[in-house]
């Protein structure tokens, strides 16, 4: 190790269960961080800082500003462009001594093998089940550990999982939650530091993993109420019936995530009732076809932005106040994204309201394509 390194690690080595051999095992590792959001900025961070030789990361979206509450990795001079740009200056400040692997691309099935084949430890910091159950395949097929994190609101996740060692991610979720009823970060929120506590765990599961010291979370569930601040942990143990590290495995492939998760199909009709595009909707109304606007959000959403003429009936409301609509009415169901909405066409539908369409992509759509003039959130 240079002189230098010997300074900048200095608090490391002086650690009996790092000292310079472990250091040397971390300079020697590749870690690859799936995604350089909200989980992945202090995830990346700690694991460069460490020392970690290849740092990995994947992503293809851009820094916008909603995304500065929670992603420390990127600044206010960063909105608009590249993640992955943004992610490097920083990391090459913090540890210019990190060799840094970018992957400015969707993880998908057709690229997954490929990128993690060369990595010890996969970091999972993506915020969808899609590209969760991806990277669990794909690591278990790979025989690499996947350090796992997600976070909603005020709630927190992490673990291991490791094929060759435990249970993976399908022991735990054997089959995805149906998409109406999976609200986003931006359909839901996140208190901005949860992700910035459950990232830092998952580069120590990283950094111990590499090391091979201590206990992992490998067969445990760690959960976080970042409200109460408590942490309860669950015994994971592996699903002998599990379809890709079980006895008799089926799934020996990656296959099409979104499909399995449903998510091509949120485009398709829902209990046969079609979405509706923001500029179709918009088109209408100035037409002067009668529509009744049904906004499903919560008040605050409510009083930040809404469509003109709408009318505030909050998802949890929908079925004890569903008979203050005409049945006969041509309705369409408003939220942020377009998820919540969807989930209130069906209740609609169950409840003898069937000419109800959702708004694809819901106010923020609108806001996009048709009043820029409207505030987002």
């Amino acid at each position: 190790m240079s002189a230098e390194e010997l300074q900048r690690y200095a608090r490391h080595l002086i650690l009996p269960e790092v000292g310079i051999e472990g250091q040397r095992r971390l300079k020697a590792a590749r870690v690859l961080v799936v995604g350089a959001g909200g989980l992945g900025s202090p995830a990346a961070l700690y694991l460069a800082a460490a020392g970690v030789g290849v740092l990995g990361l994947v992503d293809s979206d851009v820094v916008e500003l909603s995304n500065l509450q929670r992603q420390i990795l990127h600044g206010t001079a960063a909105v608009g462009t590249s993640k992955l740009a943004s992610a490097a200056e920083r990391l090459r400040d913090v540890n210019p001594g990190v060799e840094l692997a970018l992957h400015e691309a969707r993880l998908t099935s057709a690229t997954a093998l490929e990128i993690l084949r060369d990595y010890d430890v996969v970091l999972d910091g993506s915020d969808n089940f899609p590209t969760r159950y991806l990277v669990n395949d794909a690591c278990a097929l790979l025989g690499k550990p996947d350090v796992y994190g997600s976070i909603f609101r005020f709630d927190g996740q992490a673990s291991v999982f490791w094929a060759a060692r435990g249970p993976c991610y399908r022991c735990l979720y054997r089959e995805p939650p149906p998409p109406e009823l999976v609200p986003s970060c931006a359909e839901g929120g996140v208190l901005g530091v949860l992700p910035g506590i459950v990232g830092s765990l998952q580069a120590l599961e990283a950094l111990k993993l590499i090391l091979g010291v201590g206990e992992t979370l490998v067969g445990r569930l760690l959960l976080i109420d970042a409200l109460k601040l408590r942490f309860r942990e669950l015994a994971l143990a592996k699903d002998p019936d599990c379809p890709l590290c079980g006895t008799h495995p089926s799934i020996g492939e990656l296959i099409d995530y979104e499909a399995f998760c449903g998510v091509g199909a949120a485009a398709e009709p829902v209990d046969d009732s079609p979405e509706i595009e923001v500029r179709a909707l918009d088109a209408e109304l100035r037409a002067g076809k009668r529509v009744v606007l049904v906004d499903v959000r919560e008040p605050f959403e409510w009083e930040i932005c809404r469509i003109p003429g709408s009318v505030l009936m909050p998802l949890g409301d929908v079925p004890r106040r569903f008979s203050e609509l005409d049945p006969g009415a041509a309705v369409v169901t408003v939220c942020h994204t377009g998820m919540r909405s969807l989930g209130a066409v069906s209740l609609l539908k169950s409840r003898g309201i069937t000419n109800v369409r959702s708004l694809k992509g819901g106010v923020a759509a609108w806001a996009e394509q048709v009043d820029r003039s409207m505030a987002r959130y």
